[in-house]
């Protein structure tokens, strides 16, 4: 039980980091006319050429940039354009939020939408790299960048994101449908444990706030963001003084300013690290961001500030390497839906940010459990067809239509009704959030 809610927590701290990465970058676009006017640029052409050129050529355009037939959709409408802004708007409200990287819905959300799974973990990948190249600051100024770190880091990230690109590629080349059903399984565990582990949270701190009245304007990140804080010091866990007593050749320094003479760890608990890291990112898109900060923090004794600041150098690294030559050279990326997901992400992290000012932390965790399991529901309940269709489990295809219908509608009416919910409480409590200014 002990070793499950560590697993628990450690996802946690996962999920909340990456949504205040999400919410850095989304700050530093958005603060920044000349990054404005490159995103800009760079949607234009996916918006409006790339549609342009589709209608014009009969639909061709999407084979002439690597794809294939039996992806769905193959082709560009301003519809679909469209959609995926409001996808990432979604996404964006949630990671704003509730504290937790919203991308966990995006992979559920163009399945459902009849995106092939290794289109949507391609294209997710791509929008994460485009944002974190556009958004990205480096910190080497301020020394909260491990240059060594984050290089041996990214040998194993390399070979994890290489590997998990080929198994995602293999799967798809055998078998689109087996292909859709490694990724839905993927996706099933990990949101089937981790909105779990949130709705047990969340009905624990509930109960010991009908002790004590849970104050208002408290987002659920801010518990990781303290907790971390702890972290920064000489304090370390059991697990991280381990690895770090293990003197394996060579040893890779850091942490010079927080302790004196630096702390250490072996090269190969670095490169093991990052191809853990690289592997989820490969697999999963967004499985990378979500557990580079916990394994920094929690495994390897980095302090937090040192881990921020080379989580955002290596994760441009990391993200353009998977998503460019392990998807887009083969072409699994979906252009239209990458830069749409990525202008709505930017509206709606703000909105749910500014939310979370006007909204119990209580409330909040609530929210981000509803929302992971229904990420969890929409993916399990499409998995009976998939599995059935490989011959797997028997299963009639009027049966697994029905389930694959109830998670489809069950995931869209949970995380619609949330949208309307953020955006409803912001709009009402727009004279509050000025007064705060």
């Amino acid at each position: 039980m002990r070793v499950l809610r560590a697993l628990g927590e450690f996802m946690l701290a996962g999920a909340r980091h990456h949504a205040r990465w999400e919410l850095e970058m989304s700050r530093r676009i958005l603060g920044d006319r000349r990054r404005l006017f490159i995103l800009l640029l760079l949607t234009l052409p996916a918006a409006v050429i790339g549609i342009a050129f589709a209608d014009a050529a009969g639909g061709e355009l999407p084979r002439l940039l690597g794809g294939k037939e039996s992806y769905s959709p193959a082709y560009y409408t301003t519809t679909i354009f469209l959609v995926s802004i409001l996808v990432g708007v979604v996404a964006g409200l949630i990671s704003g939020c509730i504290g937790a990287g919203g991308g966990f819905i995006i992979a559920p959300a163009l399945m459902s939408a009849g995106v092939k799974g290794i289109l949507a973990v391609g294209t997710d990948l791509f929008h994460i790299f485009a944002k974190a190249i556009m958004g990205s600051v480096i910190h080497r100024k301020l020394g909260n960048v491990s240059v060594a770190l984050a290089v041996v880091f990214l040998i194993g990230a390399i070979g994890g994101a290489t590997a998990g690109g080929t198994i995602n590629r293999l799967f798809y080349e055998l078998n689109p449908v087996i292909s859709d059903a490694f990724i839905t399984t993927i996706y099933s565990l990990i949101l089937g444990f981790l909105g779990f582990y949130s709705l047990f949270d969340y009905l624990g701190a509930r109960k010991a706030a009908s002790r004590q009245t849970a104050p208002r304007g408290t987002p659920a990140h801010e518990g990781a963001e303290a907790h971390g804080k702890k972290t920064e010091g000489a304090e370390m866990g059991n697990l991280p003084r381990r690895l770090q007593a293990l003197k394996l050749p060579p040893m890779v320094r850091f942490d010079h300013d927080l302790v004196p003479g630096g702390r250490g760890i072996s090269w190969v608990f670095l490169v093991a690290s990052g191809f853990l890291v690289g592997l989820a990112g490969g697999i999963m898109g967004v499985g990378g961001g979500f557990l580079t900060f916990p394994i920094f923090v929690y495994v390897l004794g980095v302090s937090s500030m040192t881990t921020v600041g080379t989580d955002i150098f290596q994760i441009i690294f990391t993200a353009g390497y998977a998503s460019v030559s392990q998807y887009a050279i083969y072409g699994f990326i979906f252009y239209t839906l990458a830069m749409g997901m990525l202008l709505g992400s930017l509206v709606g992290i703000q909105v749910g940010a500014m939310a979370t000012k006007v909204v119990a932390g209580i409330t909040i965790r609530g929210f981000f459990a509803l929302s992971v399991l229904a990420g969890f529901i929409n993916r399990i309940f499409a998995l009976p067809a998939k599995l059935s269709s490989i011959g797997l489990i028997p299963l009639s295809k009027e049966a697994g239509a029905v389930l694959d219908t109830i998670g489809i509608w069950a995931f869209f009416i949970v995380i619609g009704l949330f949208a309307v919910w953020v955006i409803g409480t912001f709009l009402k409590n727009i004279p509050v959030l000025l007064g705060r200014r």
